[in-house]
């Protein structure tokens, strides 16, 4: 409920509204709570950047196609899951906006996101591995992840920013263009219309 409540504080208003008031208003609940489940406000941040990152894996584990049969995530699963609208959306926007601004700043919140980000590396990098296994290309998957996360990250961000100046389906596209450049054609998902 703390969670749920401080991170639609932070897509209404960012870091700013992140303040033990509003959280507490926005969940109905009392200031004590917020000391008792998770220490500090940065508790509760750091919390919160979990949850999102939580979110980000169940959607590509939801997300997985069936054109790689196997253990794991596959990179076609990865780059529509990460442009889904369950991740994809202006408060997600907001959220991580505010999140990666407190990075520097807040000790718990780093550590929070240097294990989540180690572990999304490694995922991304299993499905290269895979995905270059499959095709019998030989790649440095740890390397090919990195880029990947970063240019996924920056398409993302401005996608979300000017939808105008980055159309959804071009960031996409991107994504593949980059995979594809390393490991050749990808089992593209089928689109509609």
């Amino acid at each position: 409920m703390l969670i749920e409540a401080g991170m639609r504080c932070l897509a209404q208003g960012g870091i700013t509204a992140f303040t033990i008031d509003n959280i507490c208003r926005e969940a109905s609940a009392s200031r004590g709570l917020v000391t008792h489940h998770f220490g500090s406000k940065d508790g509760l941040l750091a919390a919160i950047y979990a949850a999102m990152y939580d979110r980000l894996t169940a959607v590509l584990q939801n997300g997985r196609s069936d054109a790689r049969p196997g253990p794991g995530p596959d990179l076609c699963a990865l780059v529509e899951s990460t442009f889904s609208p369950e991740v994809f959306n202006p408060a997600s926007l907001k959220i991580w906006l505010a999140l990666w601004g407190e990075i520097a700043n807040n000790e718990a919140l780093r550590q929070v996101h240097r294990q989540r980000y180690r572990s999304l590396l490694a995922d991304v990098s299993e499905a290269v591995a895979a995905e270059a296994a499959r095709c019998g290309a030989a790649v440095d998957a740890d390397r090919i992840a990195v880029m990947f996360v970063a240019l996924n990250d920056g398409l993302w961000l401005e996608q979300g920013i000017d939808p105008a100046m980055l159309p959804l389906d071009a960031a996409r596209e991107a994504c593949y263009l980059f995979l594809e450049a390393h490991l050749g054609p990808l089992p593209r998902p089928a689109r509609a219309g």
